[in-house]
């Protein structure tokens, strides 16, 4: 791996603007951030998100007066989102930095915290000598991709002209508002004004899965986060969560993750 192909730098400065000609960036935007500036028209409101930037796109990132660090920027050449491990992910087979969008993923506190965590990893490993170094800064890499994916479980770069994928997109955000409500793929269908079979033919054809694997993702990983991050009981997450009953919980999570909720508190 090219030493140059991939770097990182805290968001310190007050401002901060795409100095590396020819480089992709991801921003971790933590908190402290007044705006961030893309091609002159200002973002607010964007504390615990991540953004992808392609080369050609003008920013500037302005910071509040805190001394403190507000995040990360990692700068990441073609060759590095060309390596194998990281193509393969729909994150980045359809190119989420693409000149045309400015895809941006708002972190759960529970993902915000793991990715915080790699990036300082990364951050210590880019600035080391130690052996086997690229494979663990790709790998770590690999590792916020897949968090991301799982965040927006969609090839999120939608062209206006593509129908298809603006259903799904439209389906993957009702689902992200709804899914603790409606669990039928049929309800979803009604909302979009499309047959069942439409849906999700679109979404097989966009991501890979069908309309119904999308639901229950969407219900596992945030039942997966009020076991870790809540002391709620299972009862109340249950509940909270749209399951008819803490034995039907106990099945269905036990079904697709093979544990059950109690054995993932204890773990």
């Amino acid at each position: 791996m090219d030493a140059g192909g991939i770097k990182i730098s805290r968001i310190t400065n007050k401002t901060t603007s795409n100095a590396r000609d020819g480089y992709y960036a991801v921003f971790w935007i933590h908190n402290g951030v007044k705006s961030l500036e893309i091609d002159k028209v200002p973002y607010k409101n964007v504390s615990n998100s991540i953004f992808f930037l392609h080369p050609s796109i003008d920013w500037k990132l302005i910071k509040d007066n805190t001394t403190s660090s507000s995040g990360y920027i990692l700068y990441l050449s073609q060759d590095i989102l060309d390596n194998p491990l990281l193509s393969k992910l729909h994150i980045n087979e359809i190119r989420l930095f693409a000149s045309d969008a400015i895809p941006k993923i708002n972190l759960s506190p529970g993902i915000e915290k793991r990715i915080q965590s790699i990036l300082e990893m990364l951050d210590e490993l880019i600035g080391s000598e130690l052996n086997h170094k690229d494979d663990a800064i790709i790998s770590l890499l690999n590792t916020i991709f897949v968090y991301c994916d799982g965040q927006c479980n969609i090839k999120s770069v939608i062209s206006e002209n593509n129908a298809k994928k603006t259903l799904v997109y439209k389906f993957k955000k009702l689902v992200d508002q709804r899914f603790a409500v409606n669990h039928k793929v049929s309800d979803y269908a009604e909302m979009l004004n499309v047959s069942d079979n439409y849906l999700n033919e679109c979404i097989k054809e966009t991501i890979g899965v069908n309309a119904k694997a999308v639901i229950t993702e969407k219900r596992i990983m945030s039942s997966r986060h009020e076991l870790k991050f809540t002391d709620k009981t299972i009862k109340e997450i249950c509940y909270e969560l749209g399951f008819s009953s803490p034995d039907y919980f106990s099945y269905f999570f036990k079904k697709h993750t093979g544990i059950t909720p109690s054995m993932l508190r204890e773990n």
